[in-house]
This record gives C-alpha cells, sequence and structure tokens, in this order.
C-alpha cells in the first residue's frame, strides 16, 4: 500500500492557464517490425489531438483515445528510460462492504498473465480454473462448517496443484525484467490502483503491449499461493502498531464511509472466504480504458508514443463506470479519544476530517500544515522539536477524493504523559487560529514550495506521479497546476481563519501506549501444496513478445576525469564540482575521513549543532534565517566519515554559506539544550529497543558480524552522556574544519572563468588554517569469523517470524563484481528470482523473502551473504528449509539465467549517473580503491559467463558455508526444536546487543 500523505506536487505555478488543443502528427502505417508483435494491428493515418498547458514546466500532453482511454505524456531527457504508471480510478472504498481487500487482491492477480500471458496450455488451464472459482463459492457458504469447509479446501488444494502444472509463474516478472525494467510494483490506496515500470526507452513498445494485454482480461492463476502472500501482508500489518493506530483514528473520523469502515488490505474473515467471481466482476467493471490513465515521462518521442499505445490500447471497448455514492458523515461535536496496545514505542495521534482534496479547503490544509511543520521553521517544528519539549513530533495529511485528513502526532520524552504531548500540539495549533506566527513564514513557504518542485521535476517518477494524481482526482491538468497558484496566492489572515473555521472539538485522538494488545489475532494458515515452478518453460506469447525487435541502445560510463572537474581552494584542500545546467539550486559539501568509529562524540557533536545559535541569531532565529534563504544544513556523521550538507537556492549561496560558517565557528554553548538533548538521546535508546526492524537488522547483525563491542554498540554510556559539557561538543564542531577534507559542489556557479566561480566564493567564506590537520588515524571493528553454526534469537510479541541467513565472504575485490551482479539478479534480486519463485510462488511461504550476496562498502572489508524470509511463525520450519535448500543446491534455470544477463544489460545500457550524483559515485569508487565506472567490467563480462561459472561460485562461496541464523520472534510461538537442526541455539538479551 501507498502512503498518499507524502505525495509530491511537482507543478509549479503557471500564468495564463488556458487549455490548449493541438494535433500532433499523422500517424505513418505500422512498420514491418510492429506487425510481428502480438497482439498488433496495422493503423490508418490517424491525427492525434492533444491538450497542453502554456509555461507547463513539465511540458505534459494530454491525450484522450477515441474509447475514453486518458493519456499524459511528459519528455525529460536525463536518461534513455521513461517512468510509466497505469492508473485505475477504484481503490478500496469501491470493495463490495462483504468482500473487503478484493481491489488489493486484485492488483497482486494482474501480475499473474492472461490466457495467453502465463500458460503453456490455456484450454486445459481454464478448465481447472473454472473448477477452483465455483469450489471458492462453494467454499463461502461454508462458514459455519468447519468439516466441510475443510473438505472444499483440500479438493481446491488439489486441483490447483493440476491447473499449476500448466502455467508458467511470474511470466509477467520475466518479461519486466529481461527488458531491463526496474521498480516493477502496485500499491492500491482508497481510490486508486496503481502499476508501475521504470523502463529502457527503447523498449516502450514490449511495455506497451504486455500492459493493454494483462488490461485486456486477468486470470486468477495460482491463486490460492498468492492468497497465502497476501495472508502474510496481513500479519505482517497486524505486527505493525502504526497501522492499527492509523486504523483506529479514520474508524472514528469516518463511521459511514469506507475510508473508515474498512481498510485497503481487508478483515481477516473475508480474506479467509475469497470470491474469484466478485473479483472477476471488480475488474469488469473498473479496468476499462475510460476509467485508466497511462502516464509516462522520460526519454520519449510525443508522437510515437502516443501512436504506439493506440495501437494496442485503442481496441479496448469503453464501457459505463459504476457510480460511487460517497455517503456523507455528519459533524464531530465533540472530542473522540481512542487507545491502542502494543509492544512498540508510544505515540499520540490527532486527527481532524476536511474536505477533499480537489476543493480551495485542501489547499488551505497543505498550506496550514506546512505552518505546523516544514523540517526547519514551522511551529511544531521549532516550538516543540528545537527546543526539545517532546521526543518528536510533526504532522502529515492524507488527502483523498470524498475527505482529507489532518493529522498531528508526537512522541513523549521520558516520564512525559501522553496526554502532556497531545496538550502541547493543540498548543500549536491554537496559535495558529490567534494568528501567533510571523508574517514572513508563509511567503517563505510559498517560495520553499517552488524550489521542492523544481527539485522534484528532476524526477521522472515526481512527473509521472503528478500526472495520474490529476487523472485520481479528477481534474483537468490546467486546474491541477492552478492549484500551485493558488497555494501562492494564500494569506495569513486566510489561513487563521481556515483554522478557526475548521478546527475546534471536532478531533480525534488515538493514544498508543506500549503493552499487550489484548485482541491480537493472526491468520491461520490453509494447508497448502507447494505448486511447480515451470522454470524453464515460456508461453507462446512470452516468446513471441521477446523476438520483438528493438533498438539497441549502447552504454554511457562516468568518466571521473572528465565528468568533474577539480581544483583546490588552497593548497591541500580540494575541490571537486559538476555542473547544473538545468536550475538554480546546488548541493554543497564538505566531506571529512572521520566518524563515530574514531569518536562517537562526533555523531553528538553534529546532532547538537541543531539546537544552538551562532552570533547575533538563536537556533530558532538561524533556522528562520535559512528558511527565508531557501536554503538548509545539516551535518551527519557515519563510522567512519562525515558530511557537511548546506543546500538550496543557488542564488542565495553567499548569504547562507556565511551563516553556515559561522554556526560551524563560533556556535553558541547551550547547556540546557544538551540536557535536553541527553535526556532524549537515552529515550530514543529504549524506544529502539522496542522496534523489531532495529533490533534484527541493525542490533543483531551488528553482534553477529563483530561481536558485543561493534559500531552499533559504540556509543557513550549513560554515565558518558550526562557528564558531557557542551564547550566539548562545541570543541568538536569548531575543530572540524580544521581537519583535511575535500568539498563537493553540484550547482550552476562556474568552475572557472572570469565571473565569480564557485572556488572564489570557497575562498572568501569557507574558513579554514593555514594548513589543515590529518584525520584521527581510522578504526575499524574486528569482523568475526563465523565458523561456528548457530542460531540467535530475540522475544519479541509479534504474529510473524523474521529470519535472517548470514554467512561471511572473502575481503572486496572488484575482481568478483560481474559474478555477484549476475548471481544476485539469477538468484534472489526481485520477483524473478529464484528465492522469490520458490519461497513465495511455489510454496506460499512468505511476503517478502530475498538473497544477496552484499558486496563491501570499503576496501579491505569482508562480502556477507544475507537471505531473508517473513513467514508466520506455524510455516517457520517449512521456510526454513526451503530458503537452506534453495542456499545448499541452487536450481539451474537456463531460461532465468538468460533473462538475468538481459536485465543487467538493458539495465546498464540505460541507466546514467548524472548531475550530483557523478559526485557521489566517485566518493563511492574512491572508497574501493577504484578510479573508474565499474559498472564498465560487469556490463562487458556478465553476457558472456556461464551457468557452470555461477555454480562454481555458489557453491565454494555459499553452499554448505557456515552460517550464523538470526530469528525474531514470539517465544511462545517458535519452533526451537526446529531451530536446534541449524546449529547451536542461544538467546540474545536486548542488553547483549543493544550495550545497555
Amino acid at each position: 500500500m501507498k502512503n498518499n500523505f507524502l505525495l509530491l506536487f511537482p507543478a509549479l505555478a503557471v500564468l495564463g492557464l488556458t487549455t490548449q488543443c493541438q494535433s500532433s502528427k499523422p500517424a505513418v502505417a505500422a512498420s514491418a517490425a510492429a506487425s510481428a508483435a502480438p497482439a498488433a494491428a496495422p493503423l490508418a493515418a490517424k491525427e492525434y489531438r492533444y491538450e497542453s498547458v502554456p509555461g507547463d514546466p513539465l511540458g505534459v500532453r494530454i491525450y484522450k483515445l477515441d474509447n475514453g482511454l486518458t493519456v499524459y505524456l511528459s519528455d525529460y531527457k536525463d536518461a534513455p528510460r521513461i517512468q510509466t504508471y497505469l492508473a485505475v480510478r477504484a481503490g478500496s472504498k469501491n470493495d463490495p462492504a462483504t468482500a473487503t481487500g478484493l481491489a488489493h487482491y486484485l492488483e497482486h492477480m494482474v501480475f499473474k498473465g492472461t490466457s495467453k500471458l502465463g500458460t503453456q496450455d490455456w484450454a486445459k488451464e481454464k478448465i481447472e480454473l473454472d473448477k477452483i472459482e465455483a469450489l471458492y463459492e462453494v467454499y463461502r457458504g461454508q462458514r459455519n462448517d468447519a468439516a466441510a469447509r475443510k473438505r472444499t479446501y483440500h479438493q481446491i488444494d488439489s486441483i490447483s496443484g493440476v491447473a499449476a502444472t500448466y502455467a508458467v509463474p511470474n511470466e509477467y516478472d520475466k518479461v519486466m525484467g529481461a527488458i531491463g525494467a526496474k521498480g516493477s510494483n502496485a500499491h492500491t490506496s482508497n481510490e486508486e490502483t496503481v502499476y508501475q515500470e521504470d523502463i529502457p526507452s527503447n523498449q516502450l513498445e514490449k511495455w506497451a503491449a504486455i500492459q493493454a494485454e494483462r488490461m485486456r482480461e486477468m486470470v486468477p492463476r495460482l491463486f490460492h499461493t498468492e492468497l497465502e502472500a497476501v495472508y502474510e501482508e496481513k500479519n505482517r500489518g497486524l505486527d505493525s502498531d502504526f497501522n492499527k493506530e492509523f486504523e483506529a483514528l479514520n474508524a472514528s473520523l469516518y463511521p459511514t464511509h469506507p475510508y473508515g469502515t474498512q481498510t485497503t488490505i481487508g478483515t481477516i474473515e473475508h480474506l479467509q472466504n475469497p470470491s474469484i467471481t466478485e473479483i472477476k466482476k471488480y475488474f469488469g467493471e473498473y479496468y476499462v480504458p475510460n476509467n485508466v490513465a497511462l502516464c509516462l515521462s522520460g526519454d520519449l518521442d510525443y508522437d510515437q508514443t502516443i501512436r504506439l499505445i493506440d495501437k494496442y490500447f485503442g481496441a479496448m471497448p469503453s464501457k459505463p463506470v459504476p457510480v460511487f455514492n460517497a455517503p456523507v458523515e455528519q459533524p464531530i461535536t465533540a472530542p473522540i479519544t481512542k487507545e491502542i496496545l502494543g509492544p512498540q514505542s508510544e505515540n499520540v495521534m490527532i486527527g481532524y476530517r476536511l474536505p477533499g482534496k480537489a476543493s480551495k479547503d485542501a489547499v488551505r490544509l497543505r498550506m496550514l500544515d506546512k505552518v505546523l511543520t516544514n523540517g526547519q521553521a514551522g511551529l511544531i517544528d521549532l516550538d516543540l522539536n528545537q527546543q526539545q519539549k517532546v521526543l518528536e513530533a510533526s504532522s502529515f495529511t492524507d488527502m483523498n477524493d470524498d475527505y482529507s485528513t489532518h493529522v498531528i502526532y508526537g512522541t513523549p520524552r521520558e516520564g512525559q504523559k501522553l496526554e502532556d504531548v497531545k496538550r502541547l500540539l493543540l498548543g500549536e495549533l491554537a496559535k495558529v487560529k490567534a494568528g501567533n506566527f510571523p508574517d514572513w513564514l508563509i511567503p517563505a513557504i510559498i517560495n520553499n514550495e517552488k524550489l521542492t518542485r523544481t527539485k522534484s521535476y528532476e524526477s521522472n517518477e515526481a512527473r509521472a506521479s503528478a500526472m495520474y494524481e490529476a487523472f485520481i482526482e479528477r481534474i483537468d491538468w490546467k486546474d491541477y497546476l492552478k492549484q500551485q497558484d493558488d497555494f501562492g496566492t494564500i494569506t495569513k489572515a486566510e489561513i487563521v481563519k481556515f483554522a478557526n473555521d475548521n478546527y475546534g472539538q471536532n478531533f480525534v485522538t488515538v493514544f498508543k501506549r506500549t503493552g499487550t494488545d489484548p485482541n491480537k489475532v493472526k491468520v491461520v494458515k490453509p494447508a497448502i501444496t507447494p505448486v511447480p515452478a515451470n522454470r524453464d518453460v515460456a508461453s507462446a506469447y512470452y516468446k513471441q513478445l521477446a523476438a520483438m525487435p528493438s533498438t539497441d541502445l549502447q552504454p554511457v560510463f562516468v568518466d571521473y576525469k572528465k565528468d568533474i572537474q577539480e581544483t583546490e581552494i588552497k593548497p591541500g584542500l580540494p575541490l571537486y564540482y559538476t555542473h547544473n545546467t538545468e536550475n538554480g539550486l546546488f548541493n554543497l559539501y564538505y566531506v571529512f575521513d572521520l566518524g563515530n568509529n574514531q569518536d562517537p562524540r562526533w555523531g553528538l557533536a553534529a546532532d547538537y549543532l541543531q539546537y544552538l545559535g551562532a552570533g547575533q541569531y538563536s537556533a530558532a532565529q538561524l533556522q528562520q534565517e535559512f528558511y527565508k534563504l531557501g536554503c538548509s544544513f545539516s551535518v551527519s556523521s557515519g563510522p567512519d566519515r562525515t558530511f557537511v550538507t548546506l543546500n538550496g537556492l543557488d542564488a542565495n549561496l553567499e548569504p547562507a554559506l556565511k551563516l553556515f560558517e559561522q554556526l560551524l565557528h563560533a556556535p553558541k554553548p547551550d547547556a540546557a539544550a544538551l540536557k535536553n538533548m541527553v535526556a532524549g538521546i537515552l529515550k530514543q535508546r529504549q524506544d529502539a529497543k522496542l522496534e523489531k526492524r532495529v533490533i534484527l537488522n541493525a542490533a543483531m547483525v551488528s553482534y553477529v558480524k563483530y561481536g558485543p563491542k561493534n559500531p552499533f554498540t559504540n556509543i557513550l554510556s549513560e554515565k558518558e552522556l550526562k557528564a558531557l559539557k557542551p564547550a566539548q561538543l562545541t570543541a568538536l564542531i569548531q575543530k572540524l574544519p580544521t581537519y583535511q577534507h575535500r568539498v563537493l559542489y553540484y550547482g550552476p556557479r562556474p568552475g572557472k572563468g572570469d565571473t565569480m566561480t564557485i572556488g572564489d566564493v570557497l575562498k572568501a567564506e569557507h574558513k579554514t588554517p593555514a594548513k589543515l590537520t590529518p584525520a584521527p588515524a581510522a578504526k575499524d571493528f574486528a569482523e568475526q569469523p563465523l565458523k561456528d553454526k548457530k542460531v540467535y534469537w530475540v522475544d519479541y510479541n509479534m504474529v510473524q517470524a523474521e529470519i535472517l541467513f548470514l554467512t561471511k565472504g572473502d575481503l572486496y575485490s572488484k575482481e568478483l563484481a560481474p559474478t555477484l551482479a549476475l548471481y544476485n539478479e539469477y538468484f534472489g534480486g526481485g520477483m524473478g528470482s529464484i528465492v522469490f519463485q520458490d519461497l513465495r510462488e511455489s510454496k506460499a511461504l512468505a511476503y517478502s523473502a530475498y538473497s544477496g550476496y552484499n558486496s563491501a562498502d570499503k576496501l579491505g572489508r569482508s562480502n556477507y551473504n544475507l537471505s531473508y524470509i517473513g513467514t508466520q511463525s506455524d510455516k517457520l520450519p517449512e521456510a526454513m528449509a526451503g530458503m537452506e535448500a534453495l542456499l545448499t543446491d541452487m536450481p539451474v534455470a537456463e531460461a532465468n539465467l538468460e533473462i538475468a544477463k538481459n536485465a543487467i544489460r538493458n539495465s546498464i545500457s540505460t541507466e546514467r549517473i548524472t548531475k550530483g550524483n557523478i559526485l557521489m559515485s566517485y566518493e563511492r569508487a574512491k572508497r574501493l580503491g577504484l578510479d573508474y565506472d565499474l559498472r564498465r567490467d560487469v556490463y562487458a563480462s556478465t553476457q558472456k559467463m556461464t551457468f557452470d561459472e555461477l555454480k562454481k561460485f555458489q557453491l565454494a562461496k555459499i553452499s554448505g558455508q557456515n552460517q550464523v541464523i538470526l530469528v525474531i520472534g514470539s517465544k511462545d510461538r517458535l519452533n526451537f526444536k526446529e531451530l536446534a537442526k541449524y546449529g547451536q541455539v542461544q538467546q540474545l538479551t536486548l542488553k547483549e546487543i543493544f550495550g545497555y
């Protein structure tokens, strides 16, 4: 599912907004090459009319095919790739109340193929699938007869095994992988289901052909194994306190509307009683061209693209779409309070119900949200976070067609009551209602939003997302752009009135407290017989599609010597820069080869800086000044590197740099800020022990790799923290610019020439001593040999169990790069990989499963093979055995190997490392002892590799190697007898792995 409230709005305000109708060039006859394509039909000459908006920075053209299909196109030639979205204007609010979760489950089914894609013998397969559909209707009617349900499900399982012999699992994923697609995924939310692909531009016709094919029909292939994956997704949600909290909030805000009466994932009752018939009905009603949009942004030709889309989608028939009549919610007249219990850290969430996103009030809501929190100068940012009155607080919007939700939330400091956090949050809202915020804030928000949108134009994903948002919202593109114009006209008085009109006693509060959830349930697994993977077979459609010709694209590798300009700010202080020719934004970095491994106080000093003032400014005033300038700064310290970063509007680089340098050289110590920061750190440490991802992926992994003393536990003790003096940390900050470092710049300033260069600016403003001091000697923690087979486990109250298999490999060597790239792509890299096919598609053991041989990020460090599976606790024996079997004996699938090779070739040939990414790529290369783009070796070598070479690597480095297994789960649900088969079982306490 998608997080709607984090969407970008990448459309800059434009002048003279009028819809402009135009025509593309007349179509030409279909080429001979195209005539070989599946479902291809030659078209007569045709003229395509489109709409556009003068001054649109995205240059979007909106076409409407004869069948009602809407097509948005934007040409952006940053790389020969195209971001695509296929958006269906229907989501979970359109689910029948008796079959919730249907839209989401249908989303999964659309990846399973059609009567052409994904089948070896459709005539025979259809007979079995029809039986399964009928049996599920019988099964649904046996809710009160457990014995009958068991017998019926046994029939479903048995017939599914027969049907699976005719199937080609994951054939869609194989196609997309072979053409070099990335980010193959989909999401379902309240009123949208969206399918996404990032494709090479030379594969556009294959993309159009296969997307049209799966829009044409949906075949519920491998239904019961995919249902198991949805069960696991549901269980993951049941293990998430945030999910439960947000559901409780919506249920109270929307007691009548589907936003609150049903969830996207659906109820356990409905998931366990699915209806293929209902799913087919939903597909037939909503997956029709007049209810769908194709949104593409990237390296495309408008005329050729619309012709291809019409060629494959144009013959689809349109039909009326059911009208959704939104229930009208009654006003909330008094505050509503709910409580949620769970193992994770505590917080409070306050929600308000407001008008839908197409209204003028939705634009005001966006502004009010930014007045509260914008990351720098919002009321919550400065009054609560910067002053450390709470551990963390923020706000966000969840904007939908019928209603929008505004949420403010906060987490408490040690000893602080959730009721006190609630009072503080409402206090900030009261300040808005009283107009108690500076007059300059709204104009500054408007300017910073423009900068954010300008930056987002560099992303095809953001550009294409804006298009499908407009479609789902049912507004013209000119009106979507005008929303940004409207945003720029909002006044302080308007926001004060809006707040007073809409924010009274009409809110819902959800207190999330730490404890045992008395209502905790799980989706019980049915008995499922694994189905065959059929890896070496392919449908006739797949073969036909693969045979379609496409223009070859040659890779473009970074040449660090040519693509990066280098000079010296002063002797011993290098400047590396790349030129921004696209917009007026900059990124500036001071990079130091020192970090927390040398001294854990570096990270503390970096955090402390945000609470300090300098010169005439307090800490809050300093943040406000940066925000006014459209700039921001950060200091982050990792294990062995520290990045000092300044970015924003290049026109304001000089004043921003002056402020920043003043802060670095003369920060004002603040004892109260340090005391609060220390208290906050101690509370965060306790909260970290409640988060399963931190426990497994950070604490346990570091413990196993390095032992009890490791980068994760390399922190000051509570006693040492409390003994810190402000002057100790400010002294570290002041000392930082005296160490040897390098400066990176990406922006519009020239590096050389007669005008003011970036070097000139830095010579004037970047204050350093005449001679820089070498950084302290690097400190690396010794890696453990991992010679013994062991199973470490941590007790955590959860429905699922999560398992990591960890094997230590050799020290980093660039010679291994091609082999690792091909192995990972073939074995565990994505939805078409061996691991995913076997553990999820064939055996239905997990929602998420992957495996990868991970290269070290620095010369002299070891590679590690890491494999993961998340599963129901009672499936742990089968899940572990399944992963172990794959790691021990990698299946041979020549077809998959060729797909993996093609994926690597097509991906690298269309990747372009550009802009500021060139500098970061160079930083990564230098850490590995490289002075060239390593992708060059991968591209040259992988195409010649054989399966025997891959198998040789797997047998030498993975199969039979000593491994450590990490498990997190509930001690009452884990099967310890099963765990003991894999090595000595040892429980780890939180104190052992966290070090406190």
